[in-house]
């Protein structure tokens, strides 16, 4: 398997099939792929249209929590149980337009192995209100002087990378917003390409503009105080260097069903 699309979604039962008919019809002679769908814990018709289309198409799997752990739970939850050697992830509310994820695909595979390349979507014509996009403009910008990541748009959901890299990195809730500073850490790469943002059509947002500031300035100074820990021992002579990407914690999650 090659690449593996890895969805986290919460009550978007609307959004869902639209979405995947999308990522079929942009991957159709790409690559060998699959398509992951994380339910974090829906209490809507979610699951249930996911099964529907699982039916008619085998390379859609879904995942479930039994109650909501947030997006990086969900992320990692299926970042685990995915086949592919490449990761790429979408949010599940159809603003990500999957027409880029061929484009991240040829960038990634023309790229080197060594040092591994995460690839991030930089949204330059967002459609969101105007309080979220200046909330997120003043984020990136304190972000980006802080921890040196040198991204401009880390709350892209549109993302791909090496899924062993991935699973190399410090694990916590919110990780998906330091992602690049993470990989930036572990002795990685990071590039950003500018990509379509579309409006949502259905459904609700489910952020808004002050409920994540508490915790994201206690993960901003956590990813600070990680990449100032970090450990990069090289040896001499031709071994192979080891290095330690810091302690890594386990994201509990219960997977009540796996298709």
């Amino acid at each position: 398997m090659d690449l593996s699309i890895v969805i986290p979604v919460r009550d978007e039962a609307a959004n869902i099939a639209p979405l995947v008919a999308e990522i079929v019809a942009q991957l159709r002679g790409l690559t060998c792929y699959e398509i992951i769908v994380v339910d974090d814990g829906s209490v809507d018709g979610t699951a249930a249209e996911i099964l529907r289309l699982a039916a008619e198409l085998p390379h859609l799997r879904l995942l479930r929590h039994l109650r909501s752990c947030g997006q990086s739970a969900a992320l990692f939850s299926g970042i685990k149980a995915a086949a592919g050697a490449w990761i790429a992830t979408l949010d599940g509310d159809g603003q990500n337009d999957p027409a880029d994820v061929p484009r991240l695909w040829h960038l990634a595979r023309a790229a080197p192995a060594n040092p591994p390349l995460l690839v991030a979507g930089q949204r330059e014509k967002r459609h969101d209100n105007w309080s979220k996009r200046i909330a997120s403009r003043v984020a990136n910008t304190v972000r980006s002087r802080l921890l040196g990541d040198a991204t401009p748009d880390t709350g892209c959901g549109l993302k791909l990378f090496p899924r062993a890299f991935f699973l190399d990195l410090p694990a916590f809730d919110h990780m998906h917003r330091f992602l690049p500073a993470l990989v930036l850490r572990a002795g990685g790469t990071v590039r950003s390409v500018p990509v379509n943002h579309r409006p949502r059509r259905r459904g609700a947002s489910k952020y808004g503009l002050f409920d994540r500031l508490g915790v994201g300035i206690v993960d901003l100074l956590g990813v600070w105080w990680l990449q100032h820990r970090a450990i990069r021992p090289h040896l001499m002579g031709g071994e192979t260097p080891v290095v330690d990407p810091g302690v890594t914690a386990t994201t509990t999650t219960t997977v009540s069903r796996i298709v």
